[in-house]
């Protein structure tokens, strides 16, 4: 199959995202035609950026499928391309940032059933790379949020590389940086559990916005996750234990937690059972004010139509906050419930983890 490869320089993918930044703020005066001409033509760019990191995100995951598997058996696999909204919110955050340096527009993840589990993982690459530090990919970084969580609580391990290779008919690829990511189950429920607040509130918790008290409550259970998987706990959280509980518990009653995320889950519709024949690819569109999501697949053939249909998604829900879409690649049709639980409202796991750490 014909993968998408980079069709504009570095300079042009960064004037590019210097424009998406402005023109796609919701709220935002009706732009005149001609920016609306400027953001299309970057929009353009963009997309293809975006799509051509699909290729070397390919190489990654099944070098992290081979190793994780090794290691845990059940262990749940996806990749994803960032959305639009969320490549916009990077670059708002980090003015001095170049979209064509953004790590992780291609990323691909690994969720295991422990922090041993993640840490042979990481150390896998860690030690592949002291063998080999010119061969294959380039790493670039390192960022352990277990061992140092974020103030926000968010707690896994990213590793940064670039796509590298010798062969001729790849070269079109080197340089574009992937980030892998492997946490726990906890961890990774904690993770889409606040994306699903994010969604269905409309609040922008996973980028250090929203209300004070679900942010509270957030970082307080990523620190009770930490002190059950025994690893060090989050910024400004209590050290105690019972302090810990007292706290908590108080802000799971005053939020109605447990009611709130099993409405939510209760509205979603379940997944189409059947799908294209030979599907990798799978859209996924969320609207939370009509409680419904569509799951549209597409063959590994088709992945540059998949990427231009991601694409006007994007742009036909641009001033829909209630609405999101991503475009993810999976095992299977019934793995995407497991690797995005946001997507569905499934906060099993989650509240599962909110009982065992208030008793």
């Amino acid at each position: 199959m014909a993968w998408v490869q980079p069709q504009y320089s570095r300079g042009q993918v960064d004037a590019a995202g210097r424009i998406l930044v402005p023109a796609l703020t919701v709220g935002s005066a009706e732009p005149p035609e001609d920016s609306e001409a400027a953001l299309n033509d970057a929009l353009t760019i963009i997309n293809n950026w975006r799509a051509s990191h699909s290729y070397p995100l390919l190489a990654f995951r099944m070098t992290l499928t081979k190793r994780a598997r090794g290691i845990d058996d059940r262990v749940v696999i996806a990749q994803r391309l960032k959305r639009l909204s969320s490549i916009q919110v990077k670059l708002m955050r980090n003015p001095k940032m170049a979209l064509s340096r953004v790590h992780d527009i291609g990323g691909c993840r690994a969720v295991v059933r422990n922090v041993a589990r993640v840490n042979r993982i990481v150390r896998l690459y860690e030690d592949s790379h002291a063998r080999n530090p010119h061969v294959r990919a380039e790493f670039v970084r390192k960022y352990d949020y277990i061992a140092q969580p974020k103030e926000d609580g968010y707690r896994s391990v990213h590793l940064v590389y670039k796509y590298r290779t010798g062969s001729a008919r790849q070269t079109a690829w080197n340089g574009l940086r992937i980030e892998i990511q492997v946490r726990t189950r906890l961890q990774h429920a904690w993770a889409t559990a606040v994306e699903t607040v994010d969604t269905f509130t409309n609040q922008a918790l996973k980028t250090g916005g929203g209300k004070e008290e679900w942010r509270r409550f957030f970082v307080l259970m990523g620190s009770a996750i930490a002190l059950k998987e025994r690893t060090p706990p989050c910024p400004n959280t209590p050290t105690f234990v019972g302090e810990l509980k007292s706290e908590l518990r108080a802000a799971v009653e005053k939020l109605n937690v447990r009611t709130v995320l099993r409405g939510w889950s209760r509205a979603m519709k379940y997944l189409p059972t059947r799908t294209t024949r030979d599907a990798t690819v799978y859209l996924l569109y969320l609207d939370s004010a009509e409680e419904r999501i569509k799951v549209t697949a597409f063959p590994s053939a088709q992945q540059a139509k998949a990427s231009e249909v991601y694409l006007s998604t994007e742009k036909m829900i641009r001033d829909r906050p209630t609405a999101q879409a991503v475009l993810v690649s999976v095992g299977s049709l019934q793995s995407l419930r497991t690797a995005f639980p946001n997507y569905f409202a499934d906060t099993t796991a989650f509240l599962q983890a909110v009982d065992s750490a208030v008793r």
